[in-house]
């Protein structure tokens, strides 16, 4: 009888707490409870805002003396994690709005895939442009004049566009175009 009884205060401590539970989750007794399908939202798109931009000469360029190659940083200087994907847009402009501004035609290359930026985080595109040859005024191959802007304006999807100037002397290229790599959590060279 000992025996059995000790079995009776066992189911009767196990309804117990699944009672307790069933109060405090909200689920009645007699019904199911479903598997939890807890889903978060994923981060926002990096605003304009979001984002401080800084450009310097790529490590590796084309052979020439124009720009060449240069990497784009953006980084996240908000207090919240966003996140960038995509080819940018590319435009030559002077020092004033970024709105006065010459696109380039852009070749995108490799896959874009989604980057998340966390707060004080950086992100990162290579852009190759048509290189300018000699030394002095410079000359372009396809016998173009060769361009000079002070500052790009750089556009990413969802996350505005930001005029940018070189660190370390003028943007050169000829033919309007350009190559860009998607953006990037590894940063290039």
């Amino acid at each position: 009888m000992r025996h059995s009884n000790g079995i009776h205060r066992a189911a009767l401590a196990t309804t117990a707490v699944t009672a307790v539970a069933a109060a405090v989750t909200g689920i009645l007794p007699g019904t199911a409870m479903a598997a939890s399908t807890t889903t978060s939202t994923p981060p926002p798109a990096c605003s304009a805002s979001a984002l401080q931009v800084s450009a310097w000469q790529a490590a590796h360029p084309p052979v020439g003396t124009g720009t060449g190659a240069a990497v784009v940083e953006f980084t996240n200087v908000s207090r919240g994690t966003c996140v960038l994907k995509g080819h940018p847009t590319v435009a030559g402009a002077g020092n004033g709005s970024p709105s006065h501004n010459t696109p380039l035609k852009v070749t995108a290359t490799g896959r874009a895939a989604t980057v998340t930026v966390r707060p004080h985080g950086k992100a990162w595109v290579k852009l190759t442009f048509v290189q300018v040859q000699g030394e002095g005024d410079g000359y372009c191959v396809s016998g173009k004049t060769p361009s000079t802007y002070p500052t790009m304006v750089i556009g990413l999807p969802h996350s505005g566009k930001h005029q940018v100037a070189l660190n370390d002397g003028v943007w050169a290229e000829c033919d309007n175009k350009v190559t860009a790599t998607p953006v990037s959590a590894v940063k290039p060279s």
